[in-house]
């Protein structure tokens, strides 16, 4: 069992005030999920092209993160931190000449340079929390920080729920249960479409003053420097990298796992329609579903103490194939239960693969930091083919949103390997 401190006095205040941001960028994700239901319905297009939400928000991170190492390594990670919580509130105050014009692609575009920020802050706050302190405690250290990430997206789905979703006027539904907003005229969909985009706007502007805020804080804040004892050889590291079975494996599993976690909390609200429930009741199971996560985020970084974090990623990944065949073969609200409790076993999943990866890449850190924040494209590009099946109506036997879960079991089934060969890997050193 570890003895050392996971987080020094020295280092206590820098800790603090970094970790804030995993709840500043957690609200962002976790509050644009629920918009592909939401522009499902209020744009009239399908769920493929909505998808594209996810494509231009997590492509953002795949555009950007490599950049972003580049800029921290010749400057600092404060420095980082402040360019993308400037390019944070630019993409989010985007949102109020998409929702005046009502052009889906302007949505896009605003939510692509919000991801610009939101690469910047994870290529610079991962690496610098793992850096304050010993390497023995690091991935408790990241895991510790990660767990208020779910903090800020518990926020922004509760902000999606009550105040988005519960005020679309485009989701009412007749006493039948159907929507109301096809059968109507173009002149009262006219109507309803600029009430309903300014209430997607509008928490989008708040955010942007919040994150304006916390740049000026950042800005006064006196941080430590721990970063920049070398510089980037480009081409001689990422050779490096490449060599590296465990960091190249921690990349392809990261790509599953951040898919994995979009799909799952993106449609659950399709699931729940489904079953006929309304869009805000339904976020309200993807609320439970963050709750249980952060829960056991805080239980999976206590039995790291315990347990080698190589094993417990791979019990927790067959932990999620096995909830996950239950959300696709068991119908009803039960097979709702299970996709719910999925979140419990990707909660260390991230940050574990994340510390894993990088624990012995050396001079190569910031490089392969951000090819973990690149792995996030993930999100990108999986949903929108989670979409498509769940555009064919049926499949089989099955409903197409529950077949559709298939591409998260296979996520699933990824991670396990990962994390039996990172622990054979680690046996053989």
């Amino acid at each position: 069992m570890s003895k050392s401190k996971i987080v020094s006095r020295q280092y206590l205040v820098p800790f603090i005030v970094i970790t804030s941001l995993f709840a500043l960028w957690g609200f962002a994700n976790d509050i644009t999920n629920p918009m592909v239901a939401a522009f499902t319905t209020v744009m009239e297009i399908s769920n493929v092209r909505a998808s594209l939400i996810q494509f231009a928000f997590y492509g953002g991170y795949a555009t950007m993160a490599i950049p972003a190492a580049l800029f921290v390594q010749r400057f600092t990670y404060k420095k980082g931190i402040m360019v993308g919580l400037a390019l944070y509130a630019c993409g989010t105050l985007l949102f109020y000449p998409a929702a005046k014009f009502q052009v889906f692609e302007y949505f896009l575009i605003a939510l692509y340079i919000m991801t610009f920020g939101l690469a910047f802050l994870e290529t610079t706050a991962n690496p610098y929390i793992l850096s304050l302190g010993s390497r023995e405690t690091a991935t408790r250290r990241l895991n510790l920080a990660q767990a208020f990430n779910p903090m800020g997206s518990l926020l922004g789905m509760f902000v999606a729920s009550r105040v988005v979703l519960a005020s679309l006027k485009s989701d009412e539904r007749d006493a039948a249960g159907n929507l109301i907003f096809p059968t109507l005229d173009e002149s009262a969909k006219a109507a309803i479409k600029v009430n309903d985009l300014m209430v997607i706007r509008d928490p989008y502007l708040i955010l942007g003053g919040v994150v304006i805020v916390m740049l000026i804080i950042i800005a006064l804040l006196k941080m430590p420097r721990t970063d920049n004892s070398s510089r980037i050889h480009f081409m001689p590291s990422l050779r490096r990298l490449i060599k590296n079975r465990v960091y190249r494996e921690g990349v392809v599993a990261q790509i599953f796992y951040v898919a994995a976690q979009i799909m799952c909390w993106t449609f659950i609200i399709h699931y729940a329609e489904n079953l006929g429930l309304d869009k805000s009741t339904a976020q309200m199971y993807n609320i439970l579903a963050m709750t249980i996560f952060l829960v056991s985020r805080f239980v999976s970084t206590f039995l790291m103490k315990y347990i080698n974090s190589r094993k417990l990623l791979m019990i927790f990944a067959f932990g999620g194939m096995f909830t996950i065949l239950g959300t696709i073969f068991i119908q009803g609200m039960v097979g709702l239960y299970f996709l719910i409790a999925t979140s419990a076993f990707m909660s260390l999943m991230f940050p574990t693969i994340y510390g894993i990866a990088l624990n012995k890449v050396g001079e190569d850190a910031t490089l392969g930091a951000a090819g973990l924040v690149m792995a996030i494209v993930g999100g990108a590009l999986m949903p929108p083919m989670q979409g498509a099946i769940i555009d064919l109506g049926q499949v089989g036997i099955l409903p197409a949103v529950n077949a559709s879960f298939v591409i998260p079991f296979i996520s699933f089934a990824v991670i396990s390997v990962y994390g039996y060969r990172s622990m054979r890997f680690e046996n053989e050193m």
